[in-house]
């Protein structure tokens, strides 16, 4: 079993809908050509020293595929309910935290990070 997250690079005046509209934009979709939001090349790079996503790797990983779906504005992840990926979790919202990103659980239709509030998600 596993859930999702998607990590995006919303403006400061985002909302929910924003935010979920975003979301559904940036997963399943054919990837949008361009430069990498600086945020979020950092946050991957970063999250990716903590969990690799290298499907290569043979250790205990938290990630149901790899390599994680990267775009210009956003990361998008599945998560296997597990130790490893209760502590992915918490690796991905301090990221998202230390990057300035908003977290979006479309299963919750909840985000974190909306308006730099991260103590909160918003759904």
């Amino acid at each position: 079993m596993s859930f999702d997250l998607v990590v995006l690079a919303a403006g400061t005046a985002a909302n929910l809908d924003d935010v979920r509209a975003m979301a559904d934009r940036s997963v399943g979709r054919p990837r949008v050509e361009g430069d990498p939001d600086p945020r979020v090349a950092a946050f991957y790079e970063d999250l990716r020293e903590g969990f690799s996503d290298d499907p290569a790797y043979d250790g205990d990983s938290p990630w149901v595929t790899t390599p994680l779906v990267v775009g210009v504005d956003h990361v998008a992840m599945s998560i296997v309910h597990s130790p490893v990926g209760d502590d992915a979790v918490d690796l991905v919202l301090q990221l998202a935290e230390k990057h300035g990103l908003v977290v979006y659980d479309p299963q919750g239709d909840e985000a974190t990070g909306l308006h730099g509030d991260y103590a909160d998600a918003v759904g």
